[in-house]
């Protein structure tokens, strides 16, 4: 399944960063929290209060009239995730070696994202952002012992994000954006026929029409002290594509049809309460609470075009909540140190983790800096180490898939660059 022209053009014309994007999903489940540089160094922490960028379009659109004139922002991040399994106890597939423990389902992705602003007057302001909100991608090698539950797992988003905002008053500012998100997906697996071998089953799908939006307010109770809430909204995509498999020569084409499939989910919606605290002309602290409403996510189906269901993989997640508090410090008119810690609680219970997914809660540390060489320009960048504890899968398809029983070792590194320009 392809974008029509219309639509590709569009995706091109406003979104050609995004399209480097190899999803990777480091907030919990497979959320992607890395929307600039300039947070990173604070954990994310006030990201919906502080409106330190036109990236705000992202956190909470009613920052944007607290931006001057214009501003571009581009940004970039290099994720390497790890996720290495222990094998404790697995049993092969009906009939099959047991195999390998997988390698390291992790590789380093690029994230990029770009937002442009425009304050029209003193109280209105236009913008547009292009990100990647969800991404997924872990991949085992082909021969490993749970090949049967998963080898390839990947999700691709791209959201194009127009906003507006409206300053109320000397306190009050408000804002919203619409969200036209493109998503894709790459589902592999190994397949036991049985007497016949094993095969491969592959199920790629798109989804190029659909919409959802964000909101936000700020509330400015002194010139030092903000406190911002955000909403995003949940958005349906029903992806439609193929499934292919690859047959053993003595299975025939007949017990294992390729042909069209879809599958249907709705990616979460989530609400983020921040606040922004300027104490002297050095020090700022930032603070966020963010809830996720991962409890949407029950099962992973997908069907045949005739509605035949294909594979059923029950996930049953918990809503999910996130926690960080930042601290920033003004060296001088060129330099500012950023720092940051936050809890990011993950929404996969540990009777349903499974190989596609093996999350589980994270810790962050993050530092960064901003350096200004000149009143127009800005350069952030940072790192962020996550922190994640032993996560164990216990997922038993027996006899003829087999059981994939031990535990996963797993971490984060990101390192994130961003250009400001302000026009």
């Amino acid at each position: 399944m392809n974008c029509s022209g219309a639509r590709l053009a569009c995706l091109v014309a406003l979104g050609g960063l995004a399209g480097a994007i190899s999803g990777t999903g480091h907030a919990a489940g497979f959320a992607l929290i890395e929307q600039n540089a300039s947070g990173l160094g604070n954990a994310y922490a006030g990201a919906a209060a502080a409106a330190e960028d036109a990236s705000t379009i992202f956190f909470n659109p009613a920052g944007l009239v607290f931006l001057p004139g214009r501003q571009l922002v581009v940004a970039g991040h290099a994720i390497r995730p790890s996720a290495e399994f222990d094998n404790d106890g697995s049993i092969a597939g009906a009939g099959k070696p047991l195999g390998g423990e997988g390698g390291d389902a992790g590789s380093w992705a690029l994230v990029p994202n770009a937002y442009l602003s425009w304050r029209l007057t003193e109280r209105l302001a236009v913008g547009v952002g292009v990100n990647a909100p969800f991404g997924l991608k872990t991949e085992y090698d082909d021969d490993w012992m749970g090949r049967f539950q998963a080898i390839e797992s990947e999700v691709k988003t791209i959201n194009i994000n127009p906003s507006v905002a409206f300053k109320v008053n000397e306190r009050l500012s408000i804002g919203a954006g619409l969200n036209y998100q493109y998503a894709e997906a790459t589902l592999t697996r190994a397949v036991n026929f049985g007497l016949g071998g094993e095969g491969k089953v592959k199920v790629e799908g798109e989804d190029d029409d659909s919409w959802g939006w964000n909101a936000g307010v700020i509330f400015s109770a002194t010139p030092d002290l903000r406190v911002g809430l955000a909403y995003r909204s949940a958005i349906r995509h029903e992806l439609e594509g193929d499934v292919t498999f690859r047959r053993p020569a003595l299975v025939p084409s007949a017990a294992a049809p390729d042909g069209p499939a879809y599958a249907r989910t709705t990616l979460p919606e989530s609400a983020s309460l921040s606040v922004f605290q300027r104490f002297d002309d050095r020090w700022d602290f930032m603070g966020d609470v963010t809830w996720t409403n991962w409890s949407r996510f029950k099962t992973l189906d997908i069907y045949r075009a005739n509605g035949t269901l294909l594979q059923s993989t029950p996930e049953n997640w918990d809503d999910s909540w996130r926690i960080s508090f930042g601290l920033s410090y003004r060296l001088n008119d060129a330099w500012k140190l950023r720092g940051g810690v936050a809890y990011d609680e993950t929404p996969v219970p540990d009777d349903f983790r499974t190989a596609r997914i093996p999350d589980n809660s994270r810790t962050w540390v993050a530092f960064g800096a901003q350096w200004k060489p000149r009143a127009n320009l800005a350069v952030d960048f940072g790192y962020a180490h996550l922190f994640i504890p032993g996560a164990s899968i216990d997922d038993n398809q027996t006899p003829v898939n087999g059981r994939l029983r031990g535990e996963y070792d797993s971490s984060v590194d990101i390192l994130s660059a961003q250009v400001t320009y302000s026009f």
